[in-house]
């Protein structure tokens, strides 16, 4: 395949992802406007899904299937419902959080967004991340830049830790088997950060390092879905994701260090490393 029809090829799934995902903003919304939008617990007490999430899954994935027969799906509700580990080929394959940041969507809470990403040849090539309390889309395809509402957006290029705004995914010390790890790091991030958030949304954390709200963000033990979509925004906008040790990116196994520059990279990793060496505490 030529580059300029893979371009049009590329493009052409944008597009078409990206009104589906404008129109399943209403659907969700309707969800977070109820008092209280039924849930279920999955794997542990922290790990809720609500019937929205199912209802906007079952509608990005019936309209795609049908504009693209030809391609596959890896989604959240879907690999739960099927109790089965989610596989990526070279073929198409749509990675779909119905909602990401589902615990803030509960709790009304404004930071959540439905996200979607498409991997060709395992490659992550376009990505939609849309928070529609916000009226925020964003958006990018491979080569062709990042978005926010139309407008082009560019991380800032930050290179030090002590000029950088952390973001750090506290949320995930409810796990006991990965608490003293997160704490560990957290300590050694913050302290020479000009300041650290946590967003309850990973895709929408990732949005906000591309668009130059953060300059750096570390997290571990998520999955696929949770990061594909603003993967490829960020690295749109200019940005950088690398392992957390800072070896290749796998968007499989999305433990990941990404910042808006490699010299904010490089520090981070060291400064994780050091963390990591610590053995002096552990928390309960």
């Amino acid at each position: 395949m030529s580059d300029s029809v893979e371009s049009e090829t590329i493009r052409n799934y944008y597009n078409v992802a990206l009104e589906l995902v404008m129109k399943c903003g209403p659907v969700a919304c309707e969800g977070y406007e109820q008092a209280d939008a039924n849930f279920k617990t999955k794997s542990a007490f922290y790990d809720v899904v609500t019937v929205y999430d199912k209802k906007v899954e079952d509608l990005l994935i019936a309209g795609l299937q049908k504009a693209f027969p030809e391609t596959k799906f890896i989604g959240e509700e879907g690999t739960a419902e099927n109790n089965s580990e989610p596989v990526l080929t070279n073929a198409p394959t749509w990675i779909i959080d119905p909602i990401d940041g589902t615990t803030n969507f509960i709790h009304r809470i404004p930071h959540w967004c439905i996200s979607v990403g498409l991997a060709i040849n395992r490659e992550l090539v376009v990505g939609i991340v849309y928070n529609p309390i916000a009226n925020e889309m964003y958006s990018a395809w491979k080569g062709h830049g990042a978005y926010l509402n139309g407008k082009r957006i560019h991380v800032r290029k930050c290179t030090e830790m002590n000029d950088a705004v952390l973001a750090y995914e506290v949320s995930i010390i409810h796990a006991a088997s990965v608490r003293d790890k997160y704490v560990k790091r957290l300590s050694k991030l913050a302290a020479v950060s000009t300041g650290t958030r946590c967003m309850g949304s990973a895709a929408l954390t990732l949005c906000y390092l591309a668009s130059g709200c953060f300059d750096c963000y570390h997290v571990e033990d998520l999955q696929p879905w949770d990061i594909a979509g603003g993967a490829v925004i960020l690295r749109e906008a200019g940005g950088v994701l690398y392992h957390s040790k800072g070896g290749e990116f796998n968007i499989m196994k999305p433990d990941l260090t990404a910042a808006a520059t490699p010299e904010l990279v490089k520090i981070m990793v060291g400064l994780i490393e050091e963390a990591d060496a610590l053995t002096d505490f552990t928390f309960k």
